[in-house]
């Protein structure tokens, strides 16, 4: 008997030293499950979960939080069980959620690179980045003078998140011209419960990988809910990593016929491009940043004002252990991984 209670613990480093062996196999992860058996485990998922108007995920989550909670005050502080116990019984509950999460989402963090799916280049000269960041001020101004005559007035968004989620779906329709295999459905697109721990921890958004729902901050600024839906649903469509999920989430966001789609899309790529190019030149950044309208600097404005209200002393914390996170994920550059997205966005659009 106390051998069985064993077995399961005993698979987690099995199954780490399984996942560290699978992961030098790129290709073979790329076809057989990226593009072979994930599209229907993610398809399944959503068309159960996305049923349902509540996130499911921030439920199963909050369940999860107070069971454990009450299973500390149990057996730690009223000494129900030995020590010996909670280690078996917590590396049995981590075996298990290692299991799922790798099964119904997380090997999608060492498929190929996307510069190789798309077969694009993944380096670029500054005089490159200069020219696509130039293209994408023209874009970008042109998008803002389409919504506001005023160049020095922000973007006001006429849609609430509901109005945003359901446009989503056409966003990714408009994708599939140039890449035939995003296809989003069946949607499963979320307000989270979770919304005010998300937003003090400096989150966005996140994809639940057990039940394959994409949850939304509702508290962030209306202006960014477009590119960060169509990020999170870039996770569902199999994007694991950050950095691709940005690039798919502001493709898709461009390619949709909705001009706020648009404009949301192409602001949020054209921010990308002018944080590298102040990295390599802060006098070519000088003189391009003078050439975007100040309306779109007021809705880049507004953003940093939302997340300075929520700062406090524990977001630090959170974002690091994000970031050891993603790099344990096969994310080597962490959170920090501007330059990747900026390295697909040259190459694709020049």
């Amino acid at each position: 008997m106390q051998i069985k209670k064993w077995i399961i613990p005993l698979l987690l480093p099995i199954q780490i030293l399984f996942i560290k062996w699978i992961s030098n196999y790129p290709e073979w992860i790329e076809t057989n499950y990226s593009l072979g058996i994930y599209p229907k485990i993610s398809k399944f998922l959503r068309s159960i979960f996305g049923y349902f108007d509540s996130s499911i995920g921030d439920i199963i989550y909050i369940i999860i939080a107070i069971n454990i909670l009450a299973f500390l005050w149990k057996k730690v502080y009223k000494r129900g069980t030995t020590w010996k116990n909670i280690i078996i019984s917590t590396l049995k509950l981590a075996s298990i959620i290692y299991f799922l999460f790798h099964a119904l989402w997380g090997l999608n963090y060492y498929r190929q690179p996307l510069h190789k799916v798309l077969d694009i280049a993944h380096k670029y000269s500054t005089e490159e980045l200069e020219k696509v960041t130039y293209l994408l001020i023209e874009k970008s101004n042109n998008a803002h003078k389409k919504l506001e005559q005023n160049d020095s007035l922000a973007v006001v968004i006429p849609y609430n998140t509901q109005e945003i989620f359901e446009q989503t779906s056409e966003a990714y329709i408009g994708l599939q011209q140039v890449f035939p295999k995003l296809e989003y459905t069946p949607k499963s697109i979320k307000k989270s419960f979770l919304s005010l721990p998300l937003a003090y921890m400096g989150f966005s958004g996140y994809l639940n990988p057990f039940t394959n729902e994409a949850q939304v901050n509702k508290l962030i600024v209306p202006y960014k809910m477009f590119t960060t839906s169509c990020h999170e649903e870039a996770h569902q469509l199999g994007f694991a990593k950050e950095n691709e999920a940005n690039f798919i989430g502001a493709m898709a966001s461009m390619h949709s016929p909705d001009p706020y789609f648009q404009y949301s899309g192409y602001t949020f790529a054209l921010r990308y491009c002018l944080h590298e190019l102040y990295a390599s030149d802060e006098q070519k950044f000088s003189c391009a940043i003078e050439k975007v309208r100040p309306g779109i600097r007021k809705n880049y404005q507004q953003t940093r004002d939302f997340w300075k209200q929520y700062q406090n002393p524990t977001e630090p914390l959170f974002k690091a252990f994000y970031n050891q996170f993603l790099k344990v994920n096969n994310q080597s550059a962490g959170i920090k991984s501007y330059n990747y997205v900026v390295a697909l966005l040259v190459n694709y659009m020049k």
